[in-house]
């Protein structure tokens, strides 16, 4: 971009980990909230080359300049084995900052990112909230384009957004070696796109794509691992009635699924169109809530009946229902699910999301356009504010 735009996320004051995927200005943040720190691009061949070799490197690096307080490991997960040298150093209690990004956890879980567990906090980047852009583009294309800085920021957006996906799997997964058959992970891949914002069933997907159901399951969990695809879990304290088992599933942007959806003469577009309004949603709450002082846990909600609420946030603050509808106006049929999860849970706060323009309260439900919801949404204010205020 021409110019920084300041991001909610908030650096802590020691050492951390910052994941995310890649493109979600991970470094833009961190070139701007630390001009002078000392860097480790592990990006770069010959500096991946050289610490992949000697990890002990880093401690020289450290030692021969003290006037450094901030050293930066970019993509720490290219050569996990730094780790055990940054432990090191972060032991001898040497008033360093350490910040290492990654945007997969895949290596780090292998090699012991336990081993910095209680001296370095995890932290996550994601991709622009609506309220974090001063401009932004209209509602209808970022339903298209998603939200990634590195989308918003390019000349040709969707030509970015189209190489995106492709160039991601050949560095993340390819080049990594995480999968032997590329062909049978793209596959893969448009397969379950057919489950973004929907539930999870691993045979079904294993079926489309003609591979086994333990790859699948293989697939999905390095999906997750290089933080292109998060699950949700169904919340089942305290149920008074029984709820499926399955998680739900997303992409982390809605860019990306509709890069990956097929959207062919047999594809319903208002359903590939709900799909991304709930999987932008799902990508807001879970930024909001990760940048966020005291965060909820984070849930749906689904009777064996076939009721269903898109969201609920679990915390010290209370729950909130939260449903999304792909509609213009508010039908009664509409509040059913809503309706139901109150009786079961009556200190329940509930929001309907829509695409009309009025904010509008029916039988306790605040009936509030998307649109004007996400602009609403910041770390400093909580649900209860939205639903109260």
């Amino acid at each position: 971009m021409e110019s920084y735009i300041p991001r909610f996320f908030q650096a802590p004051p020691q050492s951390f980990f910052l994941f995310g995927p890649r493109g979600t200005g991970k470094s833009t943040f961190l070139k701007q909230h630390y001009p002078e720190a000392l860097w480790v691009d592990l990006l770069k061949p010959d500096v991946f080359r050289a610490y992949i070799s000697r990890p002990e490197r880093i401690v020289e690096l450290v030692r021969g300049n003290p006037e450094k307080k901030v050293i930066i490991v970019d993509e720490v997960q290219k050569a996990p084995e730094i780790l055990s040298a940054v432990h090191s150093l972060i032991e001898e209690k040497i008033k360093k900052t350490f910040v290492l990004t990654g945007s997969s956890a895949r290596k780090l879980k292998r090699t012991g990112i336990d081993l910095l567990a209680g001296r370095v906090l995890l932290r996550t980047l994601h991709p622009f909230l609506l309220s974090e852009l001063p401009a932004p583009p209209s509602f209808a294309e970022i339903l298209q384009l998603g939200l990634l800085p590195i989308v918003i920021s390019a000349k040709n957006p969707r030509d970015v957004l189209k190489a995106y996906v492709s160039l991601y799997v050949r560095e993340e997964v390819q080049i990594e070696g995480l999968v032997r058959n590329l062909g049978n992970f793209s596959r893969f891949l448009e397969a379950a796109s057919f489950s973004h914002a929907g539930l999870l069933n691993v045979s079904n997907v294993a079926r489309e794509c003609g591979v086994e159901r333990k790859v699948v399951e293989a697939y999905i969990q390095i999906l997750e691992d290089i933080l292109l695809a998060f699950k949700l879990p169904v919340f089942a304290k305290r149920t008074r009635r029984a709820v499926v088992a399955h998680p739900k599933f997303y992409f982390f942007d809605t860019g990306v699924f509709q890069s990956l959806r097929p959207q062919g003469p047999l594809d319903r577009p208002e359903e590939i169109a709900g799909a991304a309004l709930e999987g932008l949603v799902a990508q807001h709450l879970r930024a909001w809530n990760a940048y966020r002082n005291e965060p909820y846990e984070i849930f749906f909600w689904r009777s064996r009946g076939g009721l269903e609420v898109d969201f609920v946030l679990y915390g010290k603050n209370g729950i909130h229902a939260i449903e999304v509808k792909n509609t213009n106006r508010v039908r009664p049929e509409d509040l059913r699910s809503l309706h139901e999860f109150r009786q079961d849970y009556s200190k329940s706060q509930t929001i309907l999301l829509y695409r009309g323009k009025d904010k509008l309260l029916i039988d306790h439900i605040l009936c509030m356009p998307c649109e004007m919801f996400l602009k609403t949404l910041s770390p400093q204010v909580d649900l209860g504010d939205i639903v109260e205020g």
